[in-house]
């Protein structure tokens, strides 16, 4: 196989969630470039691919769970899935509101679960692609999904107690799916972003005793950009990953390894 068709997306379908702004929006369009028609995202129409826009609110159980039916429903063969969207809450940890760690863990972790499963459970169904048969027991590649982890995965982070929280189930939850459905066909990884430029981190970035406190931990010498996360997805969405499932793949500068 070529290298060039290792990292194609071509004739592939993948639903995003989060596209539309900062990481999110970086990684649909790597998506689209690399030949993917993208659900969700509105950014991508200019590269020549389908984009089919659906709308939830990720922070309902209803609409998350209704969400999979309508794009399924439509007949859309999802075979690419990336759960990117999240929210942040900062408070000490003794002050922190219970509606705030709800609502972080609802659409953090939750709602991440729950398109995992549901979509999961039709990539499971779907035929295998031509030439990966010899690839997994269950007969061949059938799909990659790609959640979005964090450095509090395995940090603890400052008063985020609820975004840790998530995001260390996100790791667990990949490797989770990655116990189960690998030798079925389905790949399941994570990125975890290191300290990335985006009104995520505008906290931080404003704060500047702590950007400078970061910024000299980085190995790099430079907070990431959206972009930096183009080249990990695509690998992490075709061919080019057959063997890798249940990995979460840091995107920090270096920041892990120091």
């Amino acid at each position: 196989m070529s290298i060039s068709s290792l990292f194609s997306l071509e004739n592939r379908t993948a639903l995003v969630t989060g596209g539309t702004r900062g990481i999110g929006a970086q990684m649909a369009i790597a998506l689209a470039e690399a030949g993917a028609d993208v659900i969700l995202v509105q950014t991508i129409e200019s590269l020549g691919r389908k984009a089919f826009i659906y709308t939830a609110d990720l922070s309902s159980r209803e609409d998350v769970s209704e969400l999979t039916k309508k794009v399924l429903g439509d007949g859309h063969d999802v075979s690419i899935l990336v759960t990117c969207a999240g929210i942040q809450r900062r408070h000490p940890a003794e002050k922190f509101p219970d509606d705030d760690w709800d609502e972080v863990l609802q659409v953090n972790l939750t709602t991440v679960f729950t398109l995992c499963r549901n979509i999961g459970a039709y990539m499971l169904t779907r035929s295998p692609f031509p030439g990966t048969e010899s690839t997994s027991p269950g007969g061949g590649y059938r799909g990659s999904i790609i959640n979005v982890a964090s450095l509090v995965s395995f940090q603890g982070g400052i008063t985020v107690p609820a975004y840790a929280a998530a995001k260390g189930g996100i790791a667990q939850l990949t490797k989770a799916l990655s116990n189960e459905w690998s030798s079925k066909g389905v790949n399941v990884n994570a990125i975890a972003p290191g300290y990335v430029a985006t009104d995520m981190n505008e906290a931080l970035i404003n704060n500047p005793t702590r950007a400078e406190q970061i910024l000299v931990r980085i190995p790099a010498g430079r907070w990431g950009k959206p972009e930096d996360f183009k080249g990990p997805t695509v690998f992490l969405a075709g061919r080019a990953s057959l063997y890798v499932s249940g990995e979460i793949l840091t995107v920090d500068g270096g920041w892990m390894g120091r």
